[in-house]
């Protein structure tokens, strides 16, 4: 019988344990299933779906062109995909159906709720771990439970690459079998309740492989040495820009760190620094695809720490909407919120910077800001915007200590010193000296029309202490 390669966040040919593994058994179709009222309760960003939408065509026509049907199944939810998958295999004489295991607890109550209906009709449900590096479940401490701390996490996962070196996975073979069924109808262009966003975002991230590829070789040719050096300066190219590909599945974590291998003669511990920094980046991504599989809790809206459920977050509409529109009067939030609101796309040392001013300073709960993020980010990924949202917020695993709280205006005077991030989003304040652009006197702000901060660093700093360290 035939085989069926269920696509989702892994719209690449290309090192798909999942399409690798339908098309060594025999004859394979491929199917997505689009729900735009189950990204609609996720909070996705258009920018998110735009990109999604766009990768698919591309990945349709790369498996048309070695004979393999994508057929797209339009459905409001997930709760329609049990009887929709079950009546597309009857139909298309299906045996069993390939996936790559998604690890937020929604999408695990929709596998298992598929498997149990599939298996109603007789068709085996097969996961495999292609969006990891390696399984959940296979890093674990001494006493076998997961990691909560990153660097012992991040020791285990070398000692295991080294012990069994991740291989690439063809492309599936071209085949020639009869169509059984219908033609699959053109990829859907757009989706309902999503807006089409600006044409220059898709021009900042063009679809496909080829693209992703060539994002990814631009950055180990030119930047990648640097990495260490540059990552943290926002107005300059210093970081990868595939966190996008990542997160639909375009380019692989395996093809990433590969990548890096060859850039650095095969070693994971030596050679370059700034190599041996972007693998560690790579690693932390894993860390936290493993927390979302180890800990379902983190995709309900938990924080990692319970105590933490109890800070006493303030109730305060206009000064979540100033962070969000930037319009904080704190130069470097305001540019990073801009950022995010033009491209989809923030640096990330000021992603960590206007997280940290949100939960922190402001005291408003890091759920909102989570929300947000992934309500704007082309790039949003469950496992790492929760991650690094809890980071900043001090409540997740091996996340910031809750004394810590970055000054924005040090963090601002520390990586862009010439003001260059800073003028490019926030052209009222291009005018100024390099150092007044960081925190513009009261008349500099009258005069080019940007807002008084909304709040006194110092002693919202000292606020947010004292609302952890009350914490039982």
């Amino acid at each position: 019988m035939a085989s069926l390669y269920w696509a989702r966040t892994d719209l690449r040919v290309h090192d798909n344990a999942a399409l690798h593994a339908a098309a060594q058994q025999g004859p394979v179709t491929a199917v997505y299933l689009a729900a735009p009222g189950q990204w609609r309760i996720h909070g996705d960003a258009p920018a998110k779906i735009d990109f999604w939408l766009r990768n698919l065509r591309a990945f349709a026509d790369a498996l048309a062109e070695r004979g393999i049907d994508l057929h797209v199944l339009t459905m409001d939810t997930w709760a329609e995909a049990p009887d929709l998958l079950a009546d597309f295999c009857d139909a298309h004489g299906i045996g069993a159906v390939h996936c790559n295991i998604e690890y937020p607890v929604n999408e695990r109550r929709r596998d298992g709720l598929v498997a149990r209906r599939l298996r109603e009709r007789g068709v085996a449900l097969l996961g495999h771990h292609g969006a990891v590096l390696l399984a959940p479940g296979t890093v674990r401490t001494g006493g076998g439970d997961y990691y909560r701390v990153f660097t012992p996490f991040s020791k285990r996962c070398r000692d295991l690459l080294r012990e069994a070196p991740l291989a690439a996975l063809p492309p599936p073979a071209a085949q020639s079998v009869p169509r059984r069924g219908e033609a699959p109808a053109p990829t859907p262009l757009s989706a309902d309740g999503f807006e089409t966003p600006p044409a220059a975002l898709g021009d900042q991230w063009p679809a496909g492989e080829d693209a992703a590829h060539a994002a990814l070789d631009a950055f180990v040719d030119e930047a990648i040495t640097a990495y260490d050096t540059r990552r943290d300066l926002p107005a300059y190219r210093g970081t990868s820009r595939v966190s996008a590909y990542l997160a639909a599945g375009v380019l692989s974590p395996g093809q990433c760190l590969r990548a890096a291998l060859s850039a650095n003669q095969g070693e994971l511990d030596s050679g370059s620094t700034g190599v041996r920094t972007w693998i560690t980046e790579i690693l932390w991504r894993e860390f936290y695809q493993h927390l979302l599989a180890g800990f379902p809790s983190l995709s309900m809206h938990q924080p990692m720490k319970p105590e933490t459920a109890a800070v006493p977050w303030r109730d305060a509409p206009d000064d979540l909407q100033a962070w969000q529109q930037g319009r904080t009067g704190v130069p470097i939030v305001d540019a990073g919120m801009r950022e995010l609101l033009a491209c989809g796309w923030m640096h990330n040392r000021v992603r960590m910077v206007t997280a940290m001013f949100l939960s922190k300073n402001l005291l408003i709960d890091w759920r909102l800001g989570e929300a947000w993020f992934m309500a704007h980010l082309v790039d949003g990924d469950l496992a790492a915007n929760n991650g690094g949202w809890q980071w900043s917020a001090s409540t997740g695993a091996d996340a910031a200590p809750y004394f810590r709280v970055f000054n924005p205006v040090s963090q601002s005077q520390r990586f862009d010193p010439q003001g260059v991030y800073l003028r490019r989003w926030l052209p009222e304040l291009a005018n100024l000296d390099n150092k007044a652009i960081h925190e513009p006197s009261a008349a500099q702000r009258k005069a080019c029309g940007y807002p008084a901060a909304i709040v006194d660093l110092k002693t919202s700093r000292q606020r947010a202490i004292d609302a952890y360290a009350g914490l039982k």
